[in-house]
């Protein structure tokens, strides 16, 4: 019923709505349905009834003609697109393809059209490639990407594949048909084949889909290792027997795996036979290792891992226990190796919950998941933490693996989150760790990008390191050129946004007070002292502030003038003045007076001035008194206020 509702519905462009008036016929008289049968008829009697059926009658073939005709009309189209190309009058082609395009056709008719006309495709791609006529190149690509849609809904349509499945135990060309569309048909075939097999009403099909399920070849692993959680210990043998006959290496683990762990031994020495028709030197190799080195080739995107070129999604399979039977989840082909890693490195510890080379790869690869932009995917579920969460939660040794993967592949994302993790969980000796001959946080003070070198400098120096090591003075350089950062150095090198550079700023010079007070005498300061200096006369207030109260634990002339310069500056609002006479006595406290004549008078000036406010006045006596100064200075002070 809602089939017929929906065809009275359906507009045809030159006729409007069928079921209202229909205005020009094939003679070019104007009718209404009404107007032809009359419009007082009883419409419960014999003849009202047999009026109604041959009303919907006409209105079937109406749409039937209608359908034809749009048919041949996009046919023709189709065809003319392809002949104008082919005669090189590309004017008249690009219409003929803009009109394809423009009737939003059935994928899969537009690739019927295109497999019966052998030199479509050969057209096709010519046009596509064409570098002279850029508009015709885009409508030809438009219309590839039509075809190769009309290719994934015809191999993946459900109902064609359980036919195919049927048709397997028919007759013998019946078979090596559907075995040849099953193939075609590659992963989505797959959990038809395993339903199939654990029916108990099918087992005289069995022997068929056996014989089928390995010439599904390599795009069948991925399902089919996930079947392998299947109860049911027929279906598990059929699939461990079909794997080793497929013979690819990425199903060594999953196998590995029902060797270890799988509760039929008769199972378990299929599955060691299967390893042996793949590769019998893995068979000493464990579960764990092999699925982790799975998980490292999905990481970095090995081709034969690939998902299937004519979607722009891939599959990733679980094993649904309640309903005992395979299920996808379709994912974003940008972060698909990504997410499968996560995977295998999830069964690696499975196989062996002391793997913790899989957690370091699990890591690095959900921040590589997350550098896409995307939004993760569903089987994620609501709530599901963060990569950083997890990277704080798993401790330092395993953030150094990640790491270390970051540098050697000069991923700035993963190693500036991995370090971001670091800072929050890890001491002196767990940031100097020592991955093998390299210890990576150190390595990445020499990384390319210069958020990851920030970080690293920022995350040892917070750490506050006791022990000497070669890269200190790298470390401080770093964190003097993050101090330097700003919204102005970030524009004119059109790189960062002026928030974050504020943000490096802000944290290298928080760091290198803590530095400064604890007196850390492994990283030296000094070093930094021109770009704290220069800091004293940035825009930022909390910089200056900073940069001044660092300074005052720095024993040289030039820094103690700088913070002097700082408080005696009147471009400078009251209250940095203020912190910065507060600096300046920490500074002669711990280093005595560094000061020249001219600012100690000018210093002498404010405390005596009875024109200065009180606060500053208060702040200036301070950084006098602290500067300890002669007594004929003091001796000015008190007779200058004093009365005859």
């Amino acid at each position: 019923m809602l089939d017929l509702v929906n065809l009275i519905k359906r507009r045809s462009p030159e006729t409007g709505p069928i079921g209202e008036q229909v205005r020009t016929g094939a003679s070019g008289v104007v009718l209404s349905v009404a107007e032809h049968f009359g419009q007082g008829d009883n419409i419960f009697g014999e003849q009202a009834m047999l009026k109604r059926k041959a009303i919907i009658g006409i209105l079937l073939l109406t749409s039937i003609l209608t359908a034809a005709a749009f048919a041949d009309e996009l046919e023709d189209n189709w065809g003319n697109f392809l002949h104008y190309t082919k005669i090189g009058r590309l004017d008249l082609a690009k219409g003929y393809a803009q009109a394809v395009l423009d009737a939003e056709p059935d994928p899969v008719v537009i690739l019927g059209f295109a497999q019966d006309n052998p030199q479509a495709m050969v057209l096709l791609r010519k046009a596509a490639e064409n570098e002279y006529d850029p508009q015709l190149a885009e409508l030809s690509n438009k219309i590839l990407e039509i075809i190769e849609q009309g290719k994934f809904a015809r191999r993946t349509e459900s109902a064609t594949i359980a036919e195919e499945i049927r048709r397997l135990s028919s007759t013998a060309r019946g078979r090596l048909e559907a075995v040849k569309r099953l193939k075609n048909a590659g992963e989505y075939a797959i959990p038809f084949m395993v339903d199939a097999m654990a029916d108990s009403t099918r087992r005289e099909e069995l022997p068929n889909i056996v014989w089928a399920l390995p010439q599904i070849g390599r795009d069948a692993i991925r399902p089919m290792v996930v079947a392998l959680q299947s109860e049911d210990a027929a279906v598990r043998a059929e699939i461990v027997k079909a794997l080793g006959e497929i013979g690819y290496p990425q199903s060594l683990g999953y196998l590995k795996y029902i060797v270890e762990n799988d509760s039929s031994a008769e199972i378990r020495d299929m599955a060691a036979k299967s390893i042996e028709q793949i590769d019998p030197a893995v068979l000493s190799v464990p579960a764990a290792e092999l699925l982790y080195r799975l998980a490292e080739n999905y990481y970095y995107h090995v081709e034969s891992l690939a998902p299937a070129e004519d979607a722009e999604f891939g599959n990733v399979w679980f094993w649904d226990e309640q309903g005992r039977r395979l299920v996808r989840q379709e994912v974003d082909r940008e972060y698909f190796y990504e997410l499968m890693s996560m995977r295998s490195c999830e069964w690696a510890l499975r196989a062996d919950a002391g793997y913790g080379r899989a957690i370091g790869l699990w890591i690095a690869a959900f921040f590589k998941a997350e550098s896409t932009g995307l939004a993760m995917p569903e089987y994620f579920g609501e709530g599901h933490a963060s990569a950083s969460v997890y990277a704080t939660t798993a401790g330092p040794e395993y953030l150094h693996q990640a790491l270390a993967r970051a540098i050697k592949d000069k991923n700035a994302y993963v190693a500036l989150h991995t370090i971001e993790a670091l800072e929050k969980n890890a001491g002196e000796k767990s940031l100097m760790y020592r991955l093998e001959l390299e210890q990576p946080l150190l390595a990445a003070l020499s990384f390319d990008d210069k958020a990851v070198r920030y970080s690293a400098a920022i995350a040892i120096a917070g750490a506050g390191p006791k022990e000497p090591f070669a890269e200190s003075r790298i470390v401080v350089q770093s964190l003097a050129d993050a101090l330097r950062e700003s919204a102005e150095t970030s524009v004119a090198e059109g790189q960062w946004s002026g928030q974050l550079a504020d943000s490096y700023a802000l944290r290298a010079a928080t760091v290198m007070l803590k530095l400064a007070v604890e007196r850390n005498a492994v990283i030296n300061l000094a070093d930094a002292e021109t770009a704290l200096i220069d800091a004293t006369k940035d825009s930022r207030v909390q910089i200056k502030v900073l940069a001044a109260q660092v300074l005052a634990y720095l024993y040289s002339p030039a820094a103690q003038r700088a913070i002097a310069a700082m408080a005696l500056s009147d471009e400078n609002p009251q209250e940095i003045r203020i912190a910065a006479f507060a600096s300046l006595a920490s500074s002669a406290k711990v280093n005595g007076n560094l000061l020249g004549d001219e600012q100690v008078d000018a210093i002498y000036e404010i405390v005596g001035s009875q024109e200065a406010e009180a606060s500053l006045r208060s702040a200036a006596a301070g950084a006098y008194g602290a500067l300890n100064l002669p007594s004929q200075k003091v001796k000015d002070l008190i007779l200058d206020q004093a009365k005859s």
